[in-house]
Protein backbone atom coordinates (compact mmCIF):
# COMPACT_ATOMS: atom_id res chain seq x y z
CA UNK A 1 0.00 0.00 0.00
CA UNK A 2 1.09 3.10 -1.16
CA UNK A 3 1.96 5.73 1.88
CA UNK A 4 -1.17 8.05 0.76
CA UNK A 5 -3.11 4.92 0.65
CA UNK A 6 -2.07 4.28 4.35
CA UNK A 7 -2.70 7.73 4.88
CA UNK A 8 -6.70 7.41 3.75
CA UNK A 9 -6.84 4.22 6.42
CA UNK A 10 -5.54 6.36 9.57
CA UNK A 11 -8.25 9.23 8.58
CA UNK A 12 -10.74 6.62 8.20
CA UNK A 13 -9.49 5.24 11.59
CA UNK A 14 -9.43 9.07 13.62
CA UNK A 15 -13.20 9.89 12.60
CA UNK A 16 -14.27 6.18 13.13
CA UNK A 17 -13.12 6.63 16.37
CA UNK A 18 -14.37 9.98 16.89
CA UNK A 19 -17.79 9.77 15.49
CA UNK A 20 -18.75 6.12 15.74
CA UNK A 21 -16.83 4.34 18.03
CA UNK A 22 -16.91 1.05 19.23
CA UNK A 23 -19.52 -1.13 16.73
CA UNK A 24 -19.53 -5.05 17.82
CA UNK A 25 -22.93 -5.25 15.84
CA UNK A 26 -21.13 -5.02 12.81
CA UNK A 27 -17.79 -5.98 14.14
CA UNK A 28 -19.89 -9.59 14.42
CA UNK A 29 -21.07 -9.68 11.15
CA UNK A 30 -17.78 -8.55 9.54
CA UNK A 31 -16.32 -11.40 11.50
CA UNK A 32 -19.27 -14.17 10.45
CA UNK A 33 -18.92 -12.84 6.75
CA UNK A 34 -14.96 -13.31 6.03
CA UNK A 35 -15.32 -16.74 8.05
CA UNK A 36 -18.00 -18.06 5.56
CA UNK A 37 -15.82 -16.70 2.93
CA UNK A 38 -17.39 -13.47 1.65
CA UNK A 39 -15.83 -11.19 -0.89
CA UNK A 40 -14.96 -7.85 1.26
CA UNK A 41 -17.22 -5.73 -0.39
CA UNK A 42 -19.31 -4.03 2.43
CA UNK A 43 -19.53 -0.72 3.13
CA UNK A 44 -17.00 0.69 5.27
CA UNK A 45 -17.66 1.92 8.91
CA UNK A 46 -18.09 5.48 7.50
CA UNK A 47 -19.89 4.57 4.95
CA UNK A 48 -22.21 2.80 6.62
CA UNK A 49 -22.96 5.80 8.98
CA UNK A 50 -23.25 7.80 5.74
CA UNK A 51 -26.34 5.52 4.78
CA UNK A 52 -27.70 5.93 8.59
CA UNK A 53 -27.53 9.42 8.56
CA UNK A 54 -29.45 9.99 5.09
CA UNK A 55 -32.31 7.48 6.36
CA UNK A 56 -33.07 9.88 9.21
CA UNK A 57 -32.41 12.92 7.51
CA UNK A 58 -35.21 12.33 4.84
CA UNK A 59 -37.67 10.03 7.49
CA UNK A 60 -37.03 7.11 5.71
CA UNK A 61 -39.13 4.27 6.63
CA UNK A 62 -39.46 1.83 3.44
CA UNK A 63 -35.79 1.23 1.90
CA UNK A 64 -35.37 -1.05 -1.15
CA UNK A 65 -31.47 -2.34 -1.24
CA UNK A 66 -30.08 -4.26 -4.18
CA UNK A 67 -27.10 -6.70 -3.23
CA UNK A 68 -27.52 -7.83 0.21
CA UNK A 69 -24.46 -9.71 0.83
CA UNK A 70 -24.02 -10.82 4.57
CA UNK A 71 -26.00 -7.72 5.51
CA UNK A 72 -23.60 -4.91 6.71
CA UNK A 73 -25.82 -2.21 4.68
CA UNK A 74 -28.96 -3.14 5.53
CA UNK A 75 -27.92 -3.40 9.38
CA UNK A 76 -26.84 0.36 9.05
CA UNK A 77 -29.78 1.08 7.63
CA UNK A 78 -32.26 -0.69 9.57
CA UNK A 79 -30.61 0.17 12.85
CA UNK A 80 -31.47 3.79 11.61
CA UNK A 81 -35.46 3.09 10.83
CA UNK A 82 -38.09 3.93 13.35
CA UNK A 83 -39.66 0.87 14.83
CA UNK A 84 -42.16 0.39 12.03
CA UNK A 85 -39.42 0.97 9.10
CA UNK A 86 -38.53 -1.44 6.63
CA UNK A 87 -35.85 -2.89 4.04
CA UNK A 88 -36.72 -4.97 1.81
CA UNK A 89 -33.26 -6.27 0.43
CA UNK A 90 -32.71 -8.65 -3.08
CA UNK A 91 -30.03 -11.02 -3.19
CA UNK A 92 -29.13 -13.50 -5.94
CA UNK A 93 -27.08 -16.35 -3.62
CA UNK A 94 -28.98 -18.23 -1.15
CA UNK A 95 -26.25 -18.90 0.96
CA UNK A 96 -24.91 -15.24 0.81
CA UNK A 97 -28.92 -14.11 1.69
CA UNK A 98 -29.09 -17.52 4.25
CA UNK A 99 -26.09 -16.21 6.34
CA UNK A 100 -27.66 -12.35 6.41
CA UNK A 101 -30.93 -13.58 7.83
CA UNK A 102 -28.53 -15.10 10.60
CA UNK A 103 -26.44 -11.95 10.77
CA UNK A 104 -29.38 -9.76 11.02
CA UNK A 105 -31.24 -11.97 13.25
CA UNK A 106 -28.45 -12.13 15.83
CA UNK A 107 -28.39 -8.33 15.50
CA UNK A 108 -31.44 -7.77 16.51
CA UNK A 109 -32.66 -6.35 13.22
CA UNK A 110 -34.05 -9.43 11.50
CA UNK A 111 -37.95 -8.01 12.55
CA UNK A 112 -37.12 -4.82 10.25
CA UNK A 113 -35.38 -6.47 7.09
CA UNK A 114 -37.40 -8.69 4.55
CA UNK A 115 -34.80 -10.34 2.16
CA UNK A 116 -36.04 -11.64 -0.90
CA UNK A 117 -33.79 -14.55 -2.70
CA UNK A 118 -33.41 -14.55 -7.01
CA UNK A 119 -32.22 -12.31 -9.94
CA UNK A 120 -32.71 -8.94 -8.52
CA UNK A 121 -34.74 -8.18 -12.20
CA UNK A 122 -36.82 -10.43 -11.60
CA UNK A 123 -37.75 -9.50 -7.85
CA UNK A 124 -37.84 -5.70 -8.99
CA UNK A 125 -40.56 -6.39 -11.19
CA UNK A 126 -42.81 -8.57 -9.27
CA UNK A 127 -42.69 -5.57 -6.60
CA UNK A 128 -43.88 -3.71 -9.05
CA UNK A 129 -46.54 -5.54 -9.99
CA UNK A 130 -47.85 -6.15 -6.40
CA UNK A 131 -47.94 -2.11 -6.01
CA UNK A 132 -46.87 -1.69 -2.64
CA UNK A 133 -46.25 1.73 -1.07
CA UNK A 134 -43.34 3.74 -2.82
CA UNK A 135 -39.91 3.25 -1.46
CA UNK A 136 -38.54 6.31 0.28
CA UNK A 137 -34.44 5.30 -0.62
CA UNK A 138 -33.13 3.20 -2.38
CA UNK A 139 -29.51 1.49 -2.28
CA UNK A 140 -28.03 -0.30 -5.66
CA UNK A 141 -24.69 -1.88 -4.62
CA UNK A 142 -25.37 -5.26 -6.81
CA UNK A 143 -23.78 -6.54 -10.30
CA UNK A 144 -22.58 -3.44 -11.74
CA UNK A 145 -23.71 -4.29 -15.77
CA UNK A 146 -27.34 -4.51 -14.43
CA UNK A 147 -26.78 -1.08 -13.22
CA UNK A 148 -29.14 0.95 -15.69
CA UNK A 149 -31.61 -1.77 -15.44
CA UNK A 150 -31.87 -0.99 -11.74
CA UNK A 151 -31.97 2.34 -12.05
CA UNK A 152 -35.26 2.05 -14.23
CA UNK A 153 -36.94 0.38 -11.72
CA UNK A 154 -35.67 2.17 -8.93
CA UNK A 155 -37.49 5.84 -10.50
CA UNK A 156 -40.46 3.18 -11.14
CA UNK A 157 -40.42 2.19 -7.11
CA UNK A 158 -38.96 5.48 -5.56
CA UNK A 159 -41.54 8.12 -4.37
CA UNK A 160 -41.16 11.85 -5.38
CA UNK A 161 -38.33 13.46 -2.75
CA UNK A 162 -37.05 9.98 -2.11
CA UNK A 163 -33.23 9.11 -2.60
CA UNK A 164 -31.27 6.81 -5.04
CA UNK A 165 -28.07 6.05 -4.30
CA UNK A 166 -25.31 3.85 -6.73
CA UNK A 167 -22.40 2.54 -4.74
CA UNK A 168 -19.23 1.72 -6.11
CA UNK A 169 -19.21 4.15 -9.18
CA UNK A 170 -15.99 5.40 -9.26
CA UNK A 171 -13.86 1.94 -9.70
CA UNK A 172 -10.27 3.46 -8.56
CA UNK A 173 -10.80 6.14 -11.54
CA UNK A 174 -11.35 2.57 -13.96
CA UNK A 175 -14.97 5.16 -14.36
CA UNK A 176 -12.47 7.38 -17.03
CA UNK A 177 -12.05 4.84 -19.72
CA UNK A 178 -14.76 4.96 -21.95
CA UNK A 179 -13.20 2.35 -23.55
CA UNK A 180 -13.14 -0.14 -21.38
CA UNK A 181 -13.94 -3.89 -22.19
CA UNK A 182 -14.65 -4.52 -17.92
CA UNK A 183 -18.63 -4.89 -18.34
CA UNK A 184 -18.83 -3.38 -14.36
CA UNK A 185 -16.93 -0.12 -15.86
CA UNK A 186 -19.17 0.39 -18.66
CA UNK A 187 -22.42 -0.73 -16.49
CA UNK A 188 -21.51 2.06 -14.11
CA UNK A 189 -20.93 4.69 -17.00
CA UNK A 190 -24.32 4.12 -18.63
CA UNK A 191 -25.85 4.36 -15.35
CA UNK A 192 -24.27 7.67 -14.53
CA UNK A 193 -25.03 9.16 -17.73
CA UNK A 194 -28.36 8.14 -17.81
CA UNK A 195 -28.87 9.90 -14.19
CA UNK A 196 -27.26 13.07 -15.97
CA UNK A 197 -29.87 12.93 -18.57
CA UNK A 198 -32.87 11.70 -16.33
CA UNK A 199 -35.53 14.75 -15.95
CA UNK A 200 -36.67 13.32 -13.19
CA UNK A 201 -33.71 13.08 -11.06
CA UNK A 202 -31.37 16.17 -9.28
CA UNK A 203 -27.89 13.86 -8.99
CA UNK A 204 -24.60 14.70 -7.85
CA UNK A 205 -21.72 12.17 -7.09
CA UNK A 206 -19.00 11.76 -4.07
CA UNK A 207 -15.36 10.24 -4.57
CA UNK A 208 -14.32 8.40 -1.62
CA UNK A 209 -11.08 7.16 -0.48
CA UNK A 210 -10.17 5.17 3.06
CA UNK A 211 -9.93 1.84 3.71
CA UNK A 212 -12.13 0.66 1.05
CA UNK A 213 -9.77 2.16 -0.86
CA UNK A 214 -10.54 4.89 -3.98
CA UNK A 215 -14.43 4.42 -4.67
CA UNK A 216 -17.81 6.86 -4.43
CA UNK A 217 -21.44 6.73 -5.30
CA UNK A 218 -23.99 8.51 -6.80
CA UNK A 219 -26.87 10.58 -5.16
CA UNK A 220 -29.77 11.42 -6.74
CA UNK A 221 -33.28 12.99 -5.92
CA UNK A 222 -36.40 12.19 -7.37
CA UNK A 223 -37.89 15.47 -8.18
CA UNK A 224 -41.59 16.06 -7.15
Amino acid sequence: MTTEGQDWVSVDAYFVDALVGTDPLRARIRKANTAAGLPPHDVSPLQGRFLSLLVKAIGARRILEIGTLGGVSASWMAEALPPEGRVISLEASPDYAALARRNLDQAGLGDRVEICVGPALDTLARLAREGGPAFDLVFIDADKPNNPAYLDWALKLTRPGGLIIGDNVVRSGAVLDANSDDDRVRGVRTFTETLGREPRLFSTALQTVGEKGWDGMTLSVVEP
